[in-house]
C-alpha cells in the first residue's frame, strides 16, 4: 500500500465519518510538521467537538491528537485557541494544551498557567480521591513555564512550592523548569538525586527532564543512570541540540 499523501491526509481530517481517519490525520500533521495551509484551521476545527454534551469519545480523541499537533506546528497564531481549552474541564485537555502551548513558547499562557497552579500543592497539587489524578495536570503546566522560558520572581514563586510535592515526577518537572529559567546548579542536583530513585518511571522521568533542560554538566549522570538506553539516547540528543559540546556526541556514539 502506498503512503497516503498530505492532501489525502487533509481529506481524511476534513470528513466527519470515520474518526479513526482523523486521529491517524491529526497525528500525521503534527509528525510531518506539515506547512499546508489548510492544515491549522482542519486542526482547530476538530476542536469544536470538545464543546458538544455529552463529549463524543472518538472525538475527543481526535481532538487531543489536534491539539498535540498544534504544539508541534508551533504556530504562534493558534496560542490564543490553545489558551482557551486551559479553562477546559476535561483533565487531559488541559495537560496537552499546557504541552502545546509550552511548545510553541507562548507567553500569553504565563498567566493563565500561574494562575491554575496559584493554590499550590494543598489544592492544583492535591490528589483527587480514588484516582492516580491530581486536580490540575501540574507536570504538563509546571513545563510549559519552563519552555515558555520567562524569568521572573512571579513564576519562580508558582513553582517553588512544587519542590516539595509528595510526587516525585511533580518535583522533577518544578526542578526542570527552575533549572530552564534560572540556571542554578542546585536544581540539576535534584534532578541527578531522583536519577538514583527506586523507582524506574521516576528515574526515566528525571533522566528526560536533564535532557530537555540542555543542562550538560549533567551527562557523567546520565550516562550512568540506570535507565534503558534508547531513553538515554533521547536526554542525550536534548543535551547536543543546547551544546556544542563533543563529549555529548561521545556518549551517544558509545551508546549505539
Amino acid at each position: 500500500m502506498e503512503p497516503l499523501s498530505e492532501h489525502q491526509i487533509l481529506d481524511n481530517l476534513r470528513q466527519q465519518e470515520d474518526t479513526s481517519a482523523q486521529y491517524y490525520a491529526a497525528w500525521w500533521l503534527g509528525k510531518m510538521r506539515s506547512q499546508h495551509p489548510e492544515a491549522i484551521p482542519l486542526l482547530i476545527h476538530t476542536l469544536s467537538a470538545l464543546n458538544q454534551r455529552p463529549v463524543d469519545p472518538d472525538r475527543r480523541g481526535v481532538a487531543l491528537n489536534s491539539i498535540r499537533a498544534l504544539g508541534l506546528l508551533k504556530n504562534a497564531s493558534t496560542s490564543d485557541k490553545l489558551i482557551q481549552l486551559l479553562q477546559s474541564e476535561d483533565y487531559s485537555v488541559r495537560e496537552e494544551a499546557a504541552r502545546s502551548l509550552g511548545s510553541i513558547k507562548a507567553p500569553g499562557a504565563i498567566k493563565p498557567i500561574c494562575q491554575l497552579l496559584s493554590s499550590g500543592i494543598d489544592q492544583a497539587g492535591r490528589e483527587i480521591d480514588g484516582t492516580a489524578f491530581l486536580n490540575e495536570p501540574c507536570e504538563a503546566l509546571i513545563e510549559a513555564l519552563g519552555d515558555i522560558g520567562a524569568n521572573c520572581t512571579t513564576i519562580h514563586n508558582t513553582i517553588l512550592p512544587f519542590c516539595k510535592h509528595p510526587r516525585p515526577l511533580v518535583r522533577a518537572a518544578a526542578c526542570r523548569s527552575l533549572l530552564q529559567l534560572t540556571g542554578a546548579s542546585q536544581w540539576a542536583a535534584e534532578l541527578e538525586t531522583l536519577l538514583e530513585h527506586p523507582e524506574p518511571l521516576v528515574r526515566r522521568g528525571a533522566l528526560l527532564d536533564l535532557g530537555a533542560t540542555g543542562w550538560t554538566a549533567s551527562l557523567p549522570a546520565i550516562k550512568t543512570a540506570a535507565v534503558e538506553t534508547s531513553l538515554k539516547l533521547v536526554a542525550l540528543r536534548g543535551l547536543a541540540e543546547c551544546s556544542d559540546d563533543t563529549a555529548v556526541l561521545d556518549a551517544m556514539d558509545d551508546l549505539l
